[in-house]
């Protein structure tokens, strides 16, 4: 039997055998903290993680002990006051969650049981029910990575790279092939030489001179074998094979007109936020483009798209032309996944809706794998949104959703990206 022991060095003394398998038994319990605890956070906080709280009545053991039934006497010393048959009441009291004022409640209770799991293991159960659809494409992407993998042995190489069990089984077999005619004549020679022995015990028989001349000379040619020679070294070979990889384009459209006040732009902004942190857990390699738009459009950087105070009117068209430029110019649709968010609060000049309908029919949604769109507003749908309705009804990768509070994030992305059915 062998025995494996892991000594890794973990994090703060934690055991993280049995730290994932707590979180494996606790599952439920963890993932409704993990719902409660995110109605309560914006989404800037997302790179922390947080901490649970699980009822003790749900992480108690079982076990055995002795049952309290049947007939009971004792005595206890120092008793002045009570006599044998007589009811002892139980001591009130009770312990609470440390909140309120004391009550007269009989029942004993305890303290949640309260650990911290990090960001990794808070994403992992904030976006386990959900999914990119269309994920990858049938044709991966033609990047140039590559990846170190194992081909056999060298001759040459650094001494980093020499495989000493190799090299000795190399040695080995060397010696076994190039002595094996003369270690079969040394065994035959000395059995020849004891049955001399044991005919005469003259040593300087001829025969025996003769003999014992040939072993000496054997056993010095075994010698001159060397144990491990030059040409016995195997080192460890490492080529570089081409990795598919996957990737994704993130395309944010944002309105920042006259209409889109500042917490409407604060929504989008947590919204595009949310999107960008679950595209990085679905690919390894994730570029954003920012567009922004009133009445113009401009591809600008992270900083500008979420922190310039420039607006103007609305022709939400300019934005989608751009969209389909930057794609067909930067990002072929056949080695990229490209997903496009966009926000606004639906205010649109009447004649431009049925323009951006077009684009998106004839133009933009054949190129990428979703497109979803989101409604800022506390009123009635604007133009806008009844032109994209038709877009949702003949294209199954367009999703639209209506946030009228920053309580109304999470719910749309979950709504968004929900698992589809089989």
């Amino acid at each position: 039997m062998v025995h494996l022991i892991d000594r890794r060095v973990q994090g703060k003394n934690k055991s993280a055998p049995n730290r994932e398998r707590f979180l494996r038994r606790y599952k439920g319990q963890i993932k409704d903290a993990v719902t409660r605890a995110i109605k309560g956070r914006s989404i800037t906080d997302m790179d922390s993680g947080e901490k649970i709280a699980i009822p003790v009545k749900d992480v108690n053991e079982p076990n055995f002990g002795h049952s309290h039934g049947g007939v009971w006497e004792s005595v206890n010393p120092g008793n002045q006051e009570y006599q044998t048959g007589d009811q002892i009441e139980r001591p009130k009291g009770g312990a609470g969650k440390g909140k309120g004022q004391a009550g007269n409640s009989e029942d004993i209770s305890e303290d949640d049981f309260v650990f911290q799991i990090s960001r990794e293991e808070f994403l992992n159960y904030f976006f386990e029910d959900l999914e990119l659809p269309n994920l990858i494409k049938t044709q991966l992407t033609a990047t140039t990575d590559f990846k170190n993998q194992r081909a056999g042995y060298s001759t040459t190489g650094t001494a980093s790279s020499l495989h000493v069990l190799r090299s000795l089984r190399g040695a080995l077999g060397r010696r076994i092939a190039v002595g094996g005619k003369s270690s079969k004549r040394l065994k035959q020679a000395e059995e020849e030489l004891a049955e001399l022995l044991a005919e005469t015990s003259d040593n300087q028989d001829p025969r025996i001179l003769k003999i014992r001349q040939e072993i000496h000379h054997l056993r010095t040619r075994l010698l001159a074998i060397p144990f491990i020679d030059p040409f016995d070294l195997r080192y460890s070979n490492r080529i570089k094979v081409p990795k598919p990889s996957t990737q994704a384009v993130m395309f944010c459209l944002l309105d920042v007109s006259g209409s889109m006040d500042e917490k409407k732009k604060d929504i989008a902004k947590r919204f595009f936020i949310l999107l960008y942190l679950f595209l990085q857990r679905a690919y390894e390699k994730i570029e954003v483009v920012f567009i922004r738009h009133h009445t113009s459009a401009l591809e600008v950087d992270e900083h500008e798209f979420f922190h310039s105070r420039e607006s103007g009117g609305t022709i939400v068209s300019s934005a989608l032309r751009l969209l389909t430029e930057v794609i067909q110019t930067r990002y072929a649709s056949s080695d990229w996944n490209a997903y496009v968010a966009q926000a606004s609060d639906g205010d649109n000049w009447d004649n431009d809706s049925v323009i951006c309908k077009q684009i998106l029919m004839n133009t933009i949604m054949p190129m990428v794998q979703y497109y979803a769109y989101v409604e800022i507003t506390d009123g009635d749908p604007q133009n806008l949104w009844q032109e994209y309705l038709q877009v949702k009804e003949q294209k199954s990768h367009f999703a639209m959703q209506k946030i009228e509070e920053p309580a109304d994030i999470y719910p749309v992305f979950r709504e968004l990206f929900k698992k589809q059915s089989k």
